[in-house]
């Protein structure tokens, strides 16, 4: 890890330590506000809040914004006041068009859209999703090492060249689940790519969580599924980035995380609602604490 890198987390660290310590004076209770908030953040979308449907057949999807529904009424797909296509072997074909006119760029990677039930109806582009408001899912995995002084995190440094959130932290493992793979696929392709985990490694997996959020974003409406996953990795293990999606890797203790997490915006912003489920699961907050911060990871708008 280059010298200006480790300062650079170092400080981080240092500075959530510090405001942390002005809190804890302040108060004999834990304040949830800084947890709350990325909890919040995450949920900003409020539907329809001027959004319109969109549908496939005669079942709803998704949600546009009004200019993308003026951009599907040049495409002829509104009819009876609804818009949408005819069938799923409509949405690639129209995610393909909004692509070529500009309306987002494409990321040349398919995902399944499901309807309410969570059966695959259909697949559209990846950049796509936000702009028709469907749901996607995807995947986080804490990669954890149980060491002699306490738990251990791994933690990334996304690249500067990412399309969303250059430079943010992030997880050992993270990402969208493509067209045709299944979390657990998901969990060992993305291992293997972001960090040189080996399959027999990252099958011992264990899913944990499964968190919803709906969330308004610069590129669209962001309805997101996340399915988190624990790893306990050995205390030898050391990661590669393989994709060059990663700039550096981290290992801190869990408590460190907590203290980021709560004091700062350094990591991307989903990563935090993860993180919280994990500090729940770890036992870093009050039994009372615990029933709020469940509460509100409950919460979905979409």
């Amino acid at each position: 890890m280059p010298d200006y890198e480790k300062e650079r987390l170092r400080f981080a660290i240092a500075r959530a330590h510090a405001k942390l310590s002005i809190v804890l004076e302040k108060s004999p209770f834990p304040n949830l506000d800084p947890f709350l908030r990325h909890i919040e953040a995450c949920n900003s979308a409020r539907l329809p809040g001027g959004r319109l449907p969109f549908f496939c057949a005669h079942e709803q999807i998704g949600w546009i914004s009004p200019e993308t529904s003026l951009q599907l009424e040049s495409l002829g797909l509104k009819t009876h006041e609804k818009f949408g296509v005819a069938s799923g072997e409509d949405l690639f074909p129209l995610s393909q068009t909004l692509a070529r006119q500009g309306v987002y760029a494409s990321h040349d990677e398919p995902f399944d859209v499901r309807n309410a039930q969570g059966h695959v109806i259909g697949r559209v582009d990846r950049g796509a999703i936000p702009v028709l408001g469907v749901a996607a899912e995807g995947i986080h995995m804490n990669g954890l090492v149980e060491h002699s002084t306490g738990t251990m995190l791994w933690i990334a440094r996304r690249s500067m060249s990412k399309r969303l959130d250059p430079g943010k932290l992030d997880h050992l493992v993270a990402g969208g689940m493509s067209a045709g793979l299944d979390p657990e696929m998901t969990v060992i392709k993305e291992a293997q790519e972001e960090a040189g985990i080996p399959e027999k490694l990252s099958r011992r997996a264990v899913p944990v969580s499964r968190l919803h959020y709906a969330m308004d974003r610069p590129e669209g409406l962001r309805r997101d599924v996340l399915h988190c996953y624990d790893l306990i990795l050995p205390e030898d293990f050391l990661p590669v980035a393989e994709d060059g999606e990663v700039e550096s890797f981290h290992l801190i203790p869990l408590t460190d995380a907590f203290s980021l997490v709560r004091d700062t915006d350094d990591f991307k912003f989903n990563v935090n609602l993860v993180l919280i489920d994990l500090f729940i699961r770890r036992g870093l907050f009050t039994p009372s604490e615990c029933t709020i911060l469940k509460n509100a990871l409950a919460q979905t708008h979409s």
